[in-house]
């Protein structure tokens, strides 16, 4: 019971700071950038990925190990939905982070990183798609835990 109880937390915990890693992202997003700032979001991205590491972990170890079990997941329409859904938010942030790493070489020289108006745009789509992702993700959570959507 215990362990249960703290992989719920943990889980919990690694979601918020999703959300505020990807949070603090969209709002540092806004060029023209500072040194300061790039870096900042550089920062928020390594912190939104090892948590969405953590969250995946976590949450793979609840539905083997620690909740109702993998067959109640994976004949779970809502689960099967939200599990996606944070793996295409995962594909999708794949674009800004490499845009990040990018400002690698130009940060160490302490110059701003130069980002042409087509890839602001697409990193911003980006964000907001993956925020997009979350809300979807967050409106599955309570159908799958009361067992709505259950295939077959």
């Amino acid at each position: 019971m215990y362990a249960s109880a703290l992989m719920a937390f943990l889980h919990h915990v690694a979601a918020f700071s999703v959300v505020g890693a990807l949070i603090t992202e969209v709002v540092l997003f806004k060029p023209p950038l500072t040194i300061i700032q790039a870096r900042r979001i550089q920062r928020a991205d390594q912190i939104f990925g090892a948590t969405a590491t953590a969250l995946l972990i976590v949450g793979l170890l609840r539905v083997i190990y620690f909740e109702k079990g993998a067959d109640y997941y994976f004949t779970n329409g809502f689960f099967l939905v939200k599990f996606s859904l944070f793996i295409l938010a995962a594909l999708i942030s794949i674009y800004p982070t490499v845009l990040f790493i990018s400002w690698n070489k130009t940060l160490k020289q302490g110059e701003v990183p130069t980002i042409t108006p087509q890839a602001v745009a697409r990193t911003r789509l980006c964000l907001m798609l993956e925020m997009t992702a979350i809300v979807a993700i967050l409106l599955c959570a309570p159908f799958m835990a009361r067992g709505i959507g259950t295939l077959g």
